[in-house]
Parts: structure tokens; C-alpha cells; sequence
């Protein structure tokens, strides 16, 4: 359904580590222990305790050690520089942290086994500190999501509750971030001023931009050649860009480009075609289940507003013509205008219209321009409601 790369999968996915020890492997590779850490993971007795780092070969072992009878260890190594590593107590994979770490990092670590993954302490490098704090308030946000979210059906009820959730996040890390830009740690909460999955561009603030390029130029006077400095920056670049055809898109100045691919029973339907009347562009799919949860929403503003000027035209990213046709019957779709091309993701549309995730809309006033990009629920019926009231 998503297309959206966040920047710490991307990190982890892509960033090439060239050269990896152990307590033993650095000394047999002829590198010297550059970072060091320690402490004690209580109710861990001798539990392995390692650090890893991802790469294009996969998850290579950096360092790796065993508790002692009260859960005590000592743990030195060596990495290539400054990026995002992962320490793991024992053999269940899960029961891991990711972290921040540079060349010379002193770390202390300590949790008991229940908590490690969860709130552990961390100190003795400049990104502890920050890094303790916001796995508190993780752990918050994901208790709450699992106490709260499922007590409610609607879907922009749930949107709108998950974002308050998430907000003491935001800020923490927008604080953390405009104070001290240079800070390792920042890998970590960049991705929580990123624009997210669940909203896009919509309710974005701009000086998250602002934020991210602070960041960005602290690491190229700090951490030049980085493989994480070159990706934070492709990462900030393609936000930047999607940002301004976005404003570009939303400004009410655009016309909207032509669409004009067969319907469902093959005749040639054209946007151009609804000038006049308030348009709804509805990007989506058969197979996107977040699409087909939004319908019913779409159909209720379509029953709501059709007689004063309203209409959808819909556009299918499906590749199977049988398994779009059967989702409109069932979703009940019954507005005229469908269309696909059933190229899928491969359709020349993403790229016209800039949007990389689906259920994705474009909303038209009478003159044919766009007005809104990104729009649902109630932002969408308000912009609606909106543009109908104009002549």
C-alpha cells in the first residue's frame, strides 16, 4: 500500500558497513577497539550480548560477549564510523535496541532483561541522555496505541487519536533536534519529523524542513563522508522536492493534468470531461486495503454532495481488470467515472501527479485546478464543502 521509504529502514536497508570487529575478530583483523561498553542487564546471567550493524551483505556481528553471573559485561570493538547499530541480550532477536553510536563512544548500559528492549538506561556518550528519554516516551505512545486505538472503529477517529498520541514524540524530538543538531541521536528522531505514512504532506509542518536541513548541514561539518550523512541528505532532498509539487499542487493555480484511459467497460473517459463541477481524483486499488477502508467514506460524500455539483473520478492502480471490477461492485462505488490504464504502480500517473502511496487524492474545484492533495475524512468534507460554496 506504502511506497514511502522512512529514513531508518532506509538506513538500515541500505547503508554499507566496510569493516566490522569483535572482541576477538578486531584483534584477528589487525583493527584496534575503538568503541567501548558496559554495564549490567539484571535477571540476565550468562546471556550472549552482542552488537550488529546492518549491511549489503546483511547483519554482520560487530562485537559480541557473555553476561556474567549477575547479568555484568564488558563489550569492546571496533566500527567504521559514526551509524545505526543494534545491541541484543540472549538469542531472541526481539529482545533488541537500536542505537546511535560514534568511534570512541564509552557507553554504560543498564535494564534488567524485561525492560532492555523497552526503557533501558543509557550513559556516558552524548546521545544517552536524549535517546533514554525518547524510549520512554516510546514506550508510552505504544501502550497507549494498544489501549486505546482498538476501542475505536472509525478510521479517521483512529488517524486523528494515533497523530495526538504520537505528538509528545514530535516534540521531544523537534526540541532535541533545534537544540543540538549535531548529535548522533538525531538519526533516531529525524524519522518523527519526517512526513509520515499516515498523513503525507497534510498536516506537515514546514519547519520540520527546516529542522531536517539543520541536521543535514551539522552532519557534513561533523560527519562528512559518513555513508549516513550522503543518505540523510538524499532522504532530505526528495522530501524537499515531493514538498514543493505538493504547495505547487495544493495552491489552486495548477490545472490538473489530463486523464483519460478507459472505463471498466472500455470506453475512453476523460477528466477534462467534469469541468464545471467539483472533482474528487480518488487514486486507488483493489489490493489496498486502506483504500477499500476509505470507501465507504468516499460513497457517503458522493451520496451526500452529488446534487450539488460533486463528482469522483476514480483511478485504479489495479493490473487485474477482474479483481477491480468485482471491488467496485462490492464497495459499492456507484459514481460513473473509473478508470484504469492496469499498469499498476508502473501507470505514468504517479509520476504526474507526484504520489508514491495509495489511497492517494487530488481534489478539483470548478475550474479544474487542484486545491487539495492528500485529503481524507474530515479535512476532505470540510475543503469539500468548501469549494462547493463557490460560484
Amino acid at each position: 500500500m506504502t511506497r514511502f521509504n522512512f529514513f531508518i529502514a532506509f538506513l538500515l536497508g541500505s547503508l554499507i558497513l566496510t569493516s566490522c570487529g569483535g572482541n576477538s575478530a578486531s584483534e584477528e583483523n589487525g583493527l584496534e577497539n575503538n568503541f567501548h561498553i558496559e554495564g549490567q542487564i539484571k535477571g540476565a546471567a550468562n546471556q550472549k550480548f552482542k552488537i550488529e550493524a546492518q549491511s549489503e551483505q546483511g547483519v554482520i556481528k560487530v562485537a559480541e560477549t557473555v553476561t556474567d553471573a549477575e547479568g555484568k559485561f564488558q563489550l569492546d570493538g571496533n566500527i567504521p564510523g559514526m551509524g545505526i547499530y543494534s545491541l541484543t541480550v540472549g538469542d531472541n532477536g526481539k529482545n533488541a535496541v537500536v542505537i546511535p553510536m560514534d568511534i570512541n563512544d564509552q557507553l554504560v548500559v543498564n535494564a534488567t532483561k524485561e525492560n532492555f528492549a523497552v526503557t533501558p538506561v543509557f550513559s556516558g556518550t552524548k546521545w544517552a541522555e536524549p535517546l533514554t528519554k525518547y524510549m520512554v516516551l516510546f514506550s508510552d505512545f505504544t501502550q497507549q496505541q494498544m489501549e486505546k486505538l482498538p476501542k475505536i472503529e472509525d478510521s479517521d477517529q483512529q488517524l486523528a487519536l494515533f497523530v495526538k498520541l504520537k505528538q509528545p514524540m514530535v516534540t521531544f524530538a523537534q526540541k532535541q533536534i533545534r537544540k543540538d543538531p549535531e548529535n548522533p541521536v538525531n538519526m533516531i528522531l529525524v524519522n518523527l519529523i519526517m512526513p509520515s505514512q499516515e498523513t503525507g504532506f497534510a498536516d506537515w509542518d514546514p519547519k520540520n524542513l527546516e529542522d531536517l536541513k539543520k541536521v543535514e548541514s551539522a552532519y557534513q561539518r561533523k560527519y562528512l563522508g559518513s555513508p549516513i550523512t550522503g543518505l540523510l541528505s538524499q532522504q532530505i532532498s526528495a522530501i524537499s522536492i515531493q514538498y514543493q509539487s505538493y504547495q505547487q499542487f495544493a495552491s489552486g493555480t495548477m490545472a490538473a493534468p489530463e486523464i483519460a484511459l478507459k472505463s471498466p467497460a472500455g470506453k475512453e473517459l476523460r477528466l477534462s470531461s467534469l469541468k464545471g463541477k467539483v472533482v474528487l481524483i480518488d487514486f486507488w486499488a483493489s489490493w489496498c486495503m486502506p483504500c477499500r477502508k476509505e470507501n465507504p467514506n468516499v460513497v457517503r460524500m458522493y451520496q451526500k454532495y452529488k446534487g450539488q455539483g460533486f463528482e469522483v473520478f476514480s483511478v485504479s492502480l489495479d493490473q487485474d481488470e477482474s479483481a477491480w471490477k468485482a471491488a467496485i461492485a462490492k464497495d459499492g462505488l456507484v459514481w460513473p467515472n473509473h478508470v484504469s490504464d492496469l499498469m499498476g504502480w508502473q501507470t505514468p500517473l504517479t509520476q504526474t501527479y507526484g504520489f508514491q502511496s495509495i489511497p492517494h487524492t487530488v481534489l478539483l474545484n470548478r475550474e479544474g485546478n487542484i486545491v487539495g492533495v492528500g485529503l481524507r475524512g474530515a479535512q476532505l468534507e470540510q475543503k469539500l464543502i468548501e469549494q462547493l460554496a463557490k460560484n
